[in-house]
Order: C-alpha cells, then sequence, then structure tokens
C-alpha cells in the first residue's frame, strides 16, 4: 500500500494526472523520487503513442513535432517550466546569491523568462520535428533519466537556505538509500542509452554534463540547490538530450 502511496505521491506532485487523495506523510513521502522516472516513462509513453499514430496517418511532421514538443508540458502541468522560468530571471539579473533567491520566491515572471521560453519552445519544437524517424526507446530513457538526475540532485547537491519543496522532500527522504538507488538507475539508464549507438551515447554524455554543470552553477550563483534548479536542470537535460541525439545524427550521415 505504502508503495501506491508513494507512486500517487510522484505524480500528485510532479505530474498533472489526477490521482486519489491523501494523508502524505514520512513513509510515503521517504522514497518519492525513486517513483519520480515514472511520470517520464508515461510521457515518453504518450511520445512514442502519437509518433506512432502520426506515421500511421501520414500526418504532417509539423504536427507530428508540435504535439511532441507539448506531450511533456500536459503531463507535468508545467510545473519545470516554472521552476526553468523563474531561474532563468534570477540568472539574468546578475546579482548577488541572496538576491537571485530572491527573484526565485517572486510568483511574477519576467521578460527574460518569457524571451527564454520563447527560445526553449522554438527550438524543441524544431528538434522535434526534424527528428525522423523517431527514436522511441531512447526518448523514453531519456525521460526517464532526467528525472532520476533531477532527484539525486535533490538529495546530494547542498541545498540553498531557507525553506522550499526540495527542502522538503530532501528531509522526508531516507536519503543513503535513495541516492544509492538512484545512481543506480543513472547508471542503468545511461548504459541502456549507449546500446544504442551513437546518438544514445551522445545523449548520457549530454545528461552527465548537465548534471556537473548544474552543481557548480547552483553553488556559485544561488548559494545551493532549490526546487526551481530542479525544475532548470530538467528541462535543460531533456533540450540537450533531444539535441545531442539530432546532433549525433546529422554527423553519421556525413560520415
Amino acid at each position: 500500500m505504502n508503495v501506491l502511496k508513494t507512486v500517487a505521491a510522484a505524480f500528485s506532485m510532479y505530474s498533472a494526472v489526477p490521482m486519489p487523495q491523501f494523508q502524505w506523510d514520512s513513509r510515503n513521502m521517504r522514497y518519492v523520487f525513486l517513483a519520480f522516472p515514472l511520470v517520464g516513462a508515461l510521457a515518453g509513453g504518450l511520445c512514442w503513442a502519437w509518433a506512432w499514430l502520426c506515421g500511421y496517418l501520414l500526418l504532417p511532421d509539423l504536427l507530428r513535432g508540435a504535439v511532441l514538443c507539448l506531450i511533456p508540458v500536459l503531463v507535468t502541468g508545467g510545473i519545470h517550466l516554472d521552476g526553468y522560468a523563474d531561474t532563468c530571471d534570477a540568472l539574468a539579473s546578475r546579482g548577488s546569491a541572496e538576491k537571485k533567491r530572491e527573484i526565485l520566491k517572486d510568483p511574477h515572471i519576467g521578460t527574460f523568462a518569457v524571451i527564454r521560453l520563447c527560445v526553449h519552445f522554438v527550438l524543441t519544437l524544431a528538434l522535434w520535428t526534424a527528428l525522423k524517424p523517431y527514436p522511441p526507446v531512447p526518448v523514453l530513457l531519456s525521460f526517464c533519466l532526467s528525472r532520476v538526475q533531477s532527484g539525486l540532485a535533490v538529495v546530494s547537491f547542498p541545498l540553498a537556505g531557507g525553506t522550499g519543496l526540495a527542502r522538503t522532500f530532501a528531509d522526508a527522504a531516507d536519503k543513503k538509500t535513495v541516492r544509492i538507488l538512484l545512481i543506480v538507475l543513472d547508471v542503468l539508464l545511461s548504459a541502456g542509452l549507449c546500446f544504442f549507438g551513437y546518438g544514445g551515447i551522445a545523449m548520457a554524455a549530454a545528461a552527465q554534463a548537465v548534471f556537473l554543470y548544474t552543481f557548480f552553477m547552483s553553488k556559485k550563483q544561488f548559494g545551493g540547490f532549490s526546487g526551481d534548479l530542479a525544475g532548470w536542470f530538467l528541462v535543460q537535460a531533456e533540450t540537450w538530450m533531444l539535441a545531442a541525439l539530432f546532433a549525433a545524427r546529422m554527423l553519421e550521415g556525413l560520415l
């Protein structure tokens, strides 16, 4: 029963999928990050189904790419894009770490966040549209990997001062066990991607590079990690993995 509640807690927090309501406590929050990749599996599965349907019905590439771009947003309700936007505003301020943390708490969206969101959607739309044939398994693994690493960052990186969802979940988690299991999942998913040739290797390398960059950037720019930075990381990791796959395919075609 606690396993089902843990899964429901992960979907309630990190997706827009309706879940049964129940009292959250330390028992069902302790391992919530281990269920987080299931949200990615759902997004990847829906992308797979849509790409198959587009191929079956011979729908236009642009329509295929547009819906693939939107499916992760619809599944998550945009929670990660909210953190991405707040982080973009904070980084653009070029202020102190304390000033950046204050911007993260501001519920209003700034000009730089709007610009970065527009760039993100245009870029991902172009990548999804150009990515043909659609690679179902690597994409599904990438959605899971980004969430494994996001959870791993919360339970491993130094956290910024104050309170927030990241600290709430980190404090509730069985950190040692969760960290070890997430590292194992990180290795397994990265290895799984590598089985799909240069494209998969490029995706795994991109994810690890963004993970390392986020560790140093969060310490330098914000004095620690936070929930908003977790959202920023997830968006960046998925975008760079997609771009890495596209670049690897282009290079393979030229060689």
